[in-house]
């Protein structure tokens, strides 16, 4: 009888746990959705923003573009800060709500600012824009909130997305959801959503606000983000809630602050014994490395008894770190220098303002009745980078292999060095387009009509567009794979961040060179190189400049490689050729 009422307890137990389970698969499309929403909404308001600003607010091309600049580093920035606030103190489910409604707010003031008619100086005819009317303070006050709010919500939502999801079928009820197949296939829907969603918001929205003014074309996505609040919260009952936990950034904080306090501490020059350094229980490195030698402090165990609880760990965090973590923060140090090559090639990846003013003076007629709306060539770039990938992972790197009879394919530092030429290329392809448009604007006599189509396709811009996404194929995949397989894998979450704060950082430098470019090529009474007035400037200058920062910065690229020496892939390689070669002697 007792055998039998154990059976009887085993078989009801998992019910009455698994009553109602949470997370699992079935999240997954709130999920998704949410992020792909928000991606669509966000992505829809950028293209066009710089004829909003010139048109709408009576800005000049520099100070509209100067904004946009602040409005992509602070986009760029603020998730690595969420993923900060998330990791340690909110998590991750909160972080995702605050960032919905945070954003979802800024969204209805940027769309209130095409309503009210206070909100926006008076209308002013483009060419007198000398005598145009500037935007109050107020103004521009409500302007700012709307991007300050629209960054901040995007910064939500973009730092857990990914992790929560992936946190939904890692502890979530269920097997199909723990297995590793999910996990993968989660992933691919996650970016083909968000890739599908830029696409439609480059095309569909810039098309309604080209066509249906801005009322109708900032309306849409305030929308659609509420659409993408909706689905998130939809779930909120089957969502698996972890708390938050330490972040790997405060880790990295603590050996700082640590080595600091411990800079009296003198290292001896021969390695010292294992029982004078801090370790993790069951850690594969037991001393920490020679290079760096100063951070070593930190892990250095000076009184036992003080230093150490009775389980073995540190009584205080802040003083006395695990080589781990010291390790982990070398590992970021060493790949700065190569990180910091990324920034020139962000630089030339943010002028999206430019090619916009550049195509709307073009002609953009695709058939008598159709032409492709200003803002929406930038699609050209996206799918050259979706084809690439597609035609170098599928068919180029098989192909390569087959033909050389070993597996063939481009290190990491050959596929970012590769991007960085292409980055150079497409700026020179650039500045030759804009000679051209610019001599046929002034042979056609429309020097002071900067609204006037030049008799010249807007599809010479396309070498420009195809080359960039070409960059943005070798360089920006290139990079993230390179810390990703350089860093630890505890340091995953700093790894996909780098490159979201290398845009950032590029957005600032961006900003630095055009507004010295225009201070220095403005003085005496001159007209400068970027006016308003995009037939009268010298934007063809401005580019040759880019793409000559970005040659040099090619080269400095080649002696940050030579001074980093072999990646760890590289070098596993290189050890497997070696005992490929014993085994065959």
């Amino acid at each position: 009888m007792e055998t039998c009422s154990e059976e009887k307890k085993m078989i009801t137990e998992p019910l009455l746990i698994n009553k109602n389970p949470k997370g699992g698969i079935r999240t997954l499309p709130f999920i998704i959705a949410n992020e792909a929403f928000e991606r669509m909404a966000s992505t829809g308001f950028m293209p066009n923003m710089i004829l909003y600003l010139c048109r709408e607010y009576n800005m000049k091309i520099t100070e509209g573009t100067n904004v946009l600049f602040f409005w992509s580093a602070a986009s760029n920035f603020l998730p690595i800060l969420g993923a900060f606030l998330a990791d340690s103190y909110v998590g991750r489910y909160a972080m995702i709500g605050f960032g919905c409604i945070t954003c979802l707010l800024g969204m209805v003031l940027l769309w209130l600012t095409t309503i009210l008619p206070h909100a926006r100086p008076l209308a002013c005819d483009y060419p007198l824009r000398d005598s145009c009317e500037s935007a109050t303070g107020s103004q521009l006050m409500l302007l700012y909130l709307a991007f300050g709010l629209m960054s901040l919500g995007g910064g939500g939502i973009r730092s857990s997305s990914l992790a929560f999801g992936a946190e939904q079928l890692e502890k979530g009820d269920g097997i199909k959801s723990k297995s590793e197949g999910a996990l993968k296939s989660y992933f691919s829907w996650y970016y083909v959503s968000v890739s599908a969603s830029s696409m439609v918001a480059v095309t569909f929205i810039v098309y309604i606000q080209d066509n249906l003014g801005w009322k109708m074309g900032f309306g849409i996505p305030a929308a659609i983000m509420l659409l993408s609040a909706l689905c998130f919260f939809l779930a909120s009952p089957f969502y698996v809630k972890s708390k938050a936990n330490t972040s790997l950034l405060s880790g990295l904080i603590q050996v700082l602050v640590a080595s600091y306090k411990n800079r009296h501490i003198k290292l001896s020059l021969p390695q010292a014994a294992e029982e004078r350094y801090h370790h993790r229980e069951g850690s594969v490195r037991l001393v920490p490395s020679e290079n760096l030698r100063c951070l070593n402090k930190a892990c250095i165990i000076k009184h036992p008894e003080q230093d150490l609880t009775l389980d073995g760990r540190a009584s205080d965090p802040w003083s006395l770190c695990t080589v781990d973590q010291v390790e982990e923060l070398k590992a970021l140090i060493k790949v700065i220098p190569l990180w910091s090559t990324g920034i020139m090639i962000g630089v030339t990846l943010s002028q999206s303002s430019f090619p916009v003013l550049q195509a709307s003076s073009m002609d953009r007629h695709v058939s008598r009745n159709f032409e492709i709306p200003a803002a929406s060539f930038c699609i050209f770039t996206i799918i050259t980078l979706t084809l690439w990938v597609g035609f170098y992972d599928r068919i180029l790197l098989p192909l390569a292999s087959k033909i050389k009879g070993k597996p063939c394919q481009l290190s990491l530092k050959q596929r970012m060095g590769i991007g960085l030429l292409f980055s150079t290329a497409s700026m020179a392809a650039w500045a030759i387009t804009e000679t051209v448009r610019r001599r046929i604007a002034i042979d056609e006599g429309l020097s002071d009509d900067p609204r006037a189509v030049v008799q010249m396709s807007a599809m010479w811009l396309l070498p420009y567009l195809v080359l960039s996404g070409l960059a943005m194929a070798f360089n920006m995949i290139g990079q993230t794979e390179f810390y990703y397989s350089e860093l630890p894998k505890s340091m995953s979450s700093i790894a996909s961040a780098l490159l979201g704060v290398g845009l950032s950082a590029a957005s600032l430098v961006a900003s630095l060179i055009m507004n010295s470019v225009d201070g220095i090529t403005r003085s005496r009474g001159k007209q400068g190189w970027i006016p308003s007035n995009i037939n009268k400037g010298h934007y063809d200058h401005y580019f040759w400049l880019l793409s000559a920062l970005n040659m040099a910065n090619f080269v400095y690229f080649l002696a940050c490689c030579k001074a980093y020496g072999p990646c760890r892939v590289e070098v596993h390689k290189a050890l497997d050729d070696a005992d490929g070669m014993r085994e065959e002697c």
